[in-house]
């Protein structure tokens, strides 16, 4: 369970993975174990190895990290955020200044959200109607308006290798009532956005399943999908605060649902046991703010549990944070390093904990990754758990 060297990731690219070697972006699944699936989407900038973490890059950057570094990680897709862009530095001036692969130096591929969740999240600062939504910034209050035809022309100006159709992303708790009016109107934002999308060689556009925990309308709603026809799919409306029971009860039936020869994506996941259970139940891709956030808050990932550098415990301790760990962190610097520059409230602290934390992501969907080729996802889902049981690897 140990993280995967930068040297060993590197030995594992195969010479088909060179950049700019295709104009069309496809899907191949090439083993499965179980409902796991490991597998290549190929896009002009190169091939994006699945399963898939995605490190968040919000405001074209991912936070406390250089593109470089994150590259190093083992990363080889980035998310970036379609509502913070429009809104700061906008669209039309990444545009002119060369899209934004150019903009934040990152030329492998970059999949946008469509700014759906941030625009819910946004609550009484939004109006919501057929046509799309009218909010104001949160930045300095300004008036906008994200149509399903807007967000598609924000994210052809971005550049983005995949595009997600604009939806509504569906609160919960969510009644029956409100779960299918949200569902009905996210999927006809889809077919908008599918229309204004149009035909792009080389980039992909990926509709979003809706239906709350319901399963008649997650059924609905996929084969709506299907029949308008997108690159790839992903499972929205979760990690909205269902818990996680309420989340891997969906992924058991909603993942199935999506075409087999088509990437799966799953919204905004996750914490590790949250990525895990999601690609034994089919799922291709995640996102999360959590390596980079809680780099930021002083907080480390290993197999067995989170360290929290802040503890007192760390002051004298010259180990580094994992023995078993080849990232910059570990190998060059101790727990009582890093416990000191984070009281001491230094950049160098979120840097050096955010490069572990992505590390140790990037890690962890290698090794999901060689388990599914051997056919033994089981094996690797029980020793994940066992090691998180082990105890806790501060006192260890």
């Amino acid at each position: 369970m140990a993280c995967m060297s930068f040297a060993s990731w590197l030995s594992t690219i195969s010479a088909s993975e060179a950049v700019f070697m295709t104009d069309r972006v496809s899907f191949n699944v090439h083993a499965q174990s179980g409902k796991a699936r490991c597998g290549v989407i190929k896009t002009p900038r190169g091939d994006i190895r699945t399963p898939a973490f995605m490190p968040v890059g919000t405001a074209a950057t991912v936070k406390a990290m250089m593109p470089e570094s994150v590259r190093e990680t083992g990363a080889d897709i980035l998310l970036g955020n379609t509502y913070h862009l429009m809104l700061r530095p906008g669209a039309e001036r990444i545009a002119r200044l060369g899209g934004l692969h150019q903009f934040m130096n990152w030329s492998r591929p970059i999949l946008t959200d469509s700014g759906g969740f941030q625009v819910m999240s946004l609550a009484d600062l939004r109006k919501m109607s057929e046509r799309g939504v009218t909010f104001k910034s949160h930045i300095d209050g300004s008036r906008h308006e994200l149509t399903p035809e807007r967000s598609m022309e924000i994210q052809k100006l971005l550049g983005s290798d995949i595009v997600m159709a604009f939806d509504e992303c569906t609160s919960f708790p969510a009644t029956q009532e409100e779960a299918r009016k949200s569902m009905e109107l996210s999927m006809r934002w889809a077919e908008r956005s599918k229309a204004s999308f149009g035909d792009r060689p080389g980039h992909a556009l990926f509709g979003i399943q809706q239906g709350s925990v319901y399963p008649d309308q997650r059924a609905e709603s996929a084969n709506a999908l299907v029949d308008i026809g997108f690159d790839g799919y992903a499972v929205g409306g979760l990690a909205v605060g269902e818990g996680q029971k309420a989340m891997l009860d969906v992924l058991e039936y909603a993942p199935d649902m999506l075409p087999f020869d088509k990437p799966r994506y799953l919204m905004g996941v996750g914490k590790p046991d949250d990525i895990v259970g999601a690609v034994k139940r089919g799922i291709d891709m995640m996102d999360c703010v959590l390596p980079s956030r809680s780099g930021r808050t002083g907080q480390a990932f290993t197999d067995r549990g989170v360290i929290n550098i802040k503890n007192a415990r760390h002051q004298d301790d010259p180990r580094p944070l994992d023995e078993d760990c080849t990232c910059p962190s570990c190998r060059n610097y101790s727990r009582a390093y890093l416990h000191h520059v984070f009281k001491a409230k230094e950049m160098l602290s979120s840097m050096l904990l955010t490069w572990h934390n992505l590390h140790y992501f990037q890690a962890l969907m290698g090794n999901m990754r060689s388990a599914i080729l051997e056919d033994k996802f089981d094996v690797f889902e029980t020793n994940f758990h066992n090691y998180r049981a082990a105890g806790d690897i501060e006192n260890i």
